[in-house]
């Protein structure tokens, strides 16, 4: 499920709840490095895997990620080979890639208490590439020929939009879009996830061949469940949406 608060509360909640795996997302959720580092402490005593996702596929802002320990990265908008090759060499330090050494001074290293850190911190590190868009679709076969792309990640409601069909990540078309990159991966050998939080949808990109996949995120559940009580209980409930912030 999606971790969007920005609450390392809610994380460890979430983290107990017995799911796989979790999505700490700062793409579009109010999370900075300092929250994004307690919400890793947060969950890191329970027996789930956890991905991260950056707001943009940047080199400085994914070394500062993984020198927080930041293990499983989702990196958004990933739409041609030569950007999944910035992603991977982001994570990678010289001479296999760009990512600055500062590892005396990072928590990924335990300070540097991990021997061998620096020549084995890519053995730690995955990179999921998000595909969401016309142009990702279209070049998918050649970004999960990418080496260092461990998997990819299918985002139904930008590519939606960026078909023409904003909102309507349901459409037949945008399905096939989602099931061709499924079987791309499953023909490349590497695992492939979706978004899809309706239960029926959830489960036949699951019978198409995702491996992993969100269907829930904590502030959904707390504002339909809030909604819920409000409907229940209050009469007189006008809803709609604030005045202002």
């Amino acid at each position: 499920m999606w971790v969007c608060s920005g609450s390392p509360l809610i994380a460890e909640l979430c983290a107990g709840s017995g799911l796989d795996w979790l999505l700490v997302d700062a793409e579009h959720s109010p999370n900075g490095l300092e929250s994004i580092l307690s919400q890793l402490q947060a969950i890191h005593g329970y027996p789930v895997h956890t991905l991260v996702r950056p707001p943009v596929n940047d080199t400085v802002l994914i070394k500062q990620y993984l020198d927080l320990g930041v293990q499983n990265l989702l990196v958004p908008m990933v739409n041609s080979v030569a950007e999944a090759e910035a992603a991977v060499a982001a994570t990678r330090y010289p001479p296999h890639g760009v990512r600055g050494v500062g590892s005396a001074l990072a928590r990924a290293a335990r300070w540097n208490r991990v021997p061998d850190y620096l020549a084995r911190a890519s053995e730690t590190v995955s990179v999921t590439v998000q595909i969401e868009s016309r142009a990702a679709v279209e070049a998918v076969e050649d970004i999960l020929e990418v080496d260092g792309v461990d998997a990819i990640f299918l985002g139904p409601s930008d590519l939606a939009a960026s078909m023409g069909l904003l909102g309507q990540q349901e459409r037949p078309e945008v399905r096939a879009a989602v099931e061709h990159c499924l079987a791309a991966a499953k023909a490349a050998g590497k695992p492939a996830g979706v978004n899809a939080f309706n239960p029926a949808t959830a489960r036949a990109y699951l019978d198409a061949g995702a491996a992993f996949i969100l269907v829930g995120a904590d502030v959904a559940l707390l504002a339909r469940g809030s909604e819920a009580l409000a409907a229940e209980f209050i009469t007189s409930a006008g809803g709609g949406s604030p005045a202002s912030y």
